[in-house]
Order: structure tokens, then sequence, then C-alpha cells
């Protein structure tokens, strides 16, 4: 036959059995523990970094094929940077080419 699980606080109520009063002092600190007061919580904030300004200068890079530079010509002088970089083609049968390179000015 099925039983029915009995709730000792039912049980307690109806069986006659009473709680002791409660004082005022005992509530007060019932109700204080029950809600934790919330304190503000200041947000700190962190002081942004100040990003410095890097200035870059363009040349005109010789390389190999292994990406090593192996002359370094101003951005105005794209003309003399390709001939060099077909006369090491030409002297040692390895590609080499010209690219574009950027530079930070230490000022």
């Amino acid at each position: 036959m099925d039983r029915k699980a009995l709730n000792p606080k039912e049980l307690g109520e109806e069986g006659g059995i009473s709680k002791p009063p409660e004082s005022e002092a005992e509530k007060a600190a019932k109700g204080a523990a029950k809600k934790p007061v919330k304190k503000a919580v200041k947000r700190r904030t962190r002081a942004k970094k100040v990003v410095k300004e890097v200035r870059l200068k363009a040349f005109w890079g010789v390389f190999n094929q292994s990406l090593r530079r192996l002359a370094l010509f101003e951005y105005n002088e794209r003309e003399q940077a390709e001939k060099k970089a077909e006369g090491l083609s030409k002297s040692q049968k390895t590609p080499h080419f010209v690219q574009l390179v950027k530079e930070v000015i230490e000022e």
C-alpha cells in the first residue's frame, strides 16, 4: 500500500507542538541575516595607455630568394634598385627582387 510521506513541520503544527515566542531582537537579527546589505562597489578606472606616434620611412630593398636583404635604396631611387637586382640575378644565377621596406624613424 502506498504511504504518504510525512512533513515534520505539518506534524508539529497538528500535534500541538509550538515554537517558543521570538523576541523583537531575534526577529531583527533574523531579518538582517536573511537580507545581506550590498555595498556599492566603486569600479576602478584605468589610465588609458598613451599611444606613441610611430613615424615610418619607405625604402626599396633588394632581396634574394631566402628573403635576405642585400641592398637598401631611398624611395626615389627605384630604378637603381631594380638595376641592382637584375645585375645580381644575372651574376649569381638566382632570382633577386625589389620590395618596399618601411623602417621606423627615430627622432
